[in-house]
């Protein structure tokens, strides 16, 4: 597990992960490397196309997604983060030194070329979910030096890496791109091991926005309200974070997909927990929209107005007069038979 590193104080008294310095503008324009470019193309992906972090404390990896083609995304990369700071779980105050897990986005204005911390951005915390619960912190930032009080670290070249790569999606018109940072890999196993955790409701919660990405491979859209995260629901009205839910509603295909990943999830979870108990497998009782997304109207596609077949007119029978052979008179010459048409010569 880490140690808090020491914390660096930034200019103008900001946290320890803020503090710019004037006249390094030039290390945020290197280039991406050709490396990654290189594995763009073959992924079916462009240098300006949108991208995505996924950070995992415990297993010390930040990865980068980045949009295909196809519209979905794909892992391109991943690098060991060179330090977190504080434990597993959430950050709840300013100078707990915790590093903060949940779902960020990062906007063109959060990047930071001046950082004392040779390149930074700015993870955007607090964000909804956090404020509603009184969260309090400033500048928490993913930066280089592999120092961190509260921030993700990373070295001074992986930085250059992932910020290089952050500017081009700007560059591309990404408006924002999202941070999702997990305790750890948000397996069945490893939340079986932290079930007893005080932060496992929280995780829980974490999870079905990760199951949402890896149902869609799009990250997903975010909301707050009742003082818990909502993913990927619609709805004409305002999200207010510490107040009731809106009416909303999720695509029948996608809330489908999402109550088969938690049915397995649930299964796989008995299974442990039966094991580790020393009893049978207790048979759980199939899981509904209802249980799952409480709340929330599965949007049923219509189905298409049923066409009667088309009748074809009545027609009145009527007397048709039959022609009479005519009377042909005079030498009738005869056409051969057809055998004899077709027989071979010879």
């Amino acid at each position: 597990m880490h140690t808090v590193a020491v914390l660096g104080l930034g200019a103008l008294g900001l946290s320890a992960c803020q503090g710019p310095f004037e006249g390094l503008e030039e290390k945020a324009k290197v280039p991406v490397p050709k490396k990654l470019v290189f594995k763009m193309k073959a992924q079916g992906m462009s240098l300006t196309s949108p991208i995505m972090l996924r950070i995992f404390k415990q297993e010390n990896t930040l990865e980068v997604w980045k949009k295909k083609d196809t519209g979905r995304y794909a892992l391109l990369t991943s690098y060991e983060i060179c330090k977190w700071s504080g434990k597993l779980g959430p950050k709840y105050k300013e100078g707990d030194r915790q590093a903060p897990e949940g779902f960020y986005r990062v906007n063109k204005h959060q990047m930071n070329p001046n950082s004392q911390y040779h390149l930074s951005f700015n993870m955007g915390f607090p964000n909804a979910y956090d404020r509603s619960h009184g969260r309090t912190g400033s500048h928490l930032m993913i930066h280089g030096a592999c120092s961190s009080a509260g921030c993700y670290s990373m070295t001074d070249e992986k930085v250059e890496e992932i910020y290089s790569m952050a500017r081009d999606s700007f560059k591309g018109g990404q408006k924002a791109f999202q941070i999702q940072a997990y305790p750890f890999r948000m397996t069945t196993e490893n939340l079986f091991k932290n079930r007893d955790h005080k932060h496992f409701k929280f995780w829980k919660m974490l999870k079905k926005g990760h199951d949402h990405f890896e149902i869609t491979k799009v990250p997903p859209k975010v909301n707050v309200c009742e003082k818990r995260y909502e993913f990927n629901t619609e709805s004409s009205a305002r999200y207010p974070s510490s107040g009731s839910c809106p009416a909303r509603e999720m695509p029948l295909t996608l809330a489908s997909s999402f109550v088969k990943q938690q049915s397995k999830f649930n299964d796989e979870f008995e299974k442990l927990l039966a094991k580790a108990e020393d009893r049978e497998v207790t048979a759980l009782a199939p899981l509904t929209f209802d249980v799952a997304l409480p709340g929330v109207t599965v949007d049923r596609p219509q189905p298409a107005p049923k066409v009667e077949p088309a009748t074809a007119p009545t027609v009145e029978p009527t007397s048709i007069k039959q022609p009479t052979e005519p009377t042909i008179t005079g030498q009738i010459k005869t056409k051969p038979a057809l055998e004899s048409v077709l027989k071979p010569a010879g």
